[in-house]
């Protein structure tokens, strides 16, 4: 999404349906592509070393973890949870990109303002809100990850949360666990994704051709790492509330900061970057898909209107 398409006076109702469609589109593609490396990713999130220490689910790397779940839960276990983000993607998608220019404009137009700050300060509100939102499809995703059960044994999206709903409510210890650590994550990554992307490539010169495509592919893939550097921490302590408790009737993960603490005393400061690899290399290349199918979306769009 360039600064110059950004800041274009269009119609509303047409600026409105370009966010529905582009960013849905791109959404749904990213999620589609790249899932089996965000179940991989939860695994490792939430494999502690306390508990699962000699333990035959312990997963010593990628390639350990993707073959153990294809021997013992089948191939199609690496697409586990897929239809809570499936569902959520293109709604989210569209209303990250639309809430974002919204806030754009909003903090560009404060004088003195630096334009990279406007740009970081938009992303972290979108990314605050889209957490706020997703935060229940989020709780049911993890839960449906961590079973270690076959595929074809798996309890459905709806059972899933109609449980969770059922036997933990809605509160804290249910569908809204782990919601400030989901909204730190989304609003770390989003300040850090926006703020570097779109302030990089309104500074650079214009292109055309492959070398443009070249261009914004490695500064998609570059924000999206970098984004998840600094979000990484709040994921896995999403991962460790969201999934079910070491213990039976035992409540270890409460809040973001006391399992942050726990995290740190008990496993050490690199428990915060479980799943990191995984991690990066969906963020990394659906950073870069997302961002390029929905800037190709959009000028398709603009075309034909």
């Amino acid at each position: 999404m360039s600064e110059n398409e950004g800041d274009k006076h269009v119609p509303f109702k047409a600026t409105t349906s370009t966010h529905i469609i582009a960013g849905g589109t791109a959404g749904l593609v990213e999620t589609c592509l790249l899932h089996p490396l965000d179940v991989i990713k939860t695994r490792f999130q939430v494999q502690s070393q306390l508990h699962d220490s000699g333990s035959r689910f312990q997963y010593t790397s990628m390639f350990d973890c993707v073959a153990r779940m294809c021997r013992n839960e089948g191939a199609l276990s690496l697409y586990k949870g897929i239809l809570p983000p499936a569902l959520n993607s293109a709604p989210k998608c569209a209303l990250k990109f639309f809430v974002f220019d919204e806030w754009k404009t909003l903090f560009t137009g404060i004088r003195g303002m630096p334009h990279w700050l406007a740009l970081s300060l938009a992303g972290l509100g979108c990314g605050l809100l889209e957490g706020f939102l997703i935060n229940p499809f989020e709780v049911v995703k993890v839960r449906q990850q961590v079973v270690k059960d076959k595929f074809s044994e798996l309890p459905s999206t709806w059972s899933t949360a109609r449980d969770i709903a059922l036997k933990e409510g809605l509160g804290s210890r249910g569908l809204s666990s782990g919601l400030t650590a989901t909204m730190l994550r989304n609003g770390s990554w989003h300040m850090v994704y926006f703020g570097l992307y779109c302030s990089v490539t309104a500074s650079i010169p214009p292109s055309h051709g492959q070398r443009d495509f070249i261009v914004r592919l490695s500064l998609a893939f570059c924000a999206g790492v970098a984004g998840s550097v600094l979000s990484s921490p709040f994921d896995v302590v999403k991962s460790r509330i969201q999934a079910a408790q070491p213990q039976p009737g035992h409540v270890k993960y409460r809040s973001c900061l006391q399992t942050l603490v726990t995290l740190y005393r008990e496993e050490g400061f690199l428990a915060l970057y479980k799943g990191f690899v995984p991690k990066l290399l969906r963020i990394g290349p659906g950073s870069a898909i997302m961002m390029l199918v929905y800037e190709h979306v959009s000028r398709q769009l603009a075309v034909g209107l």
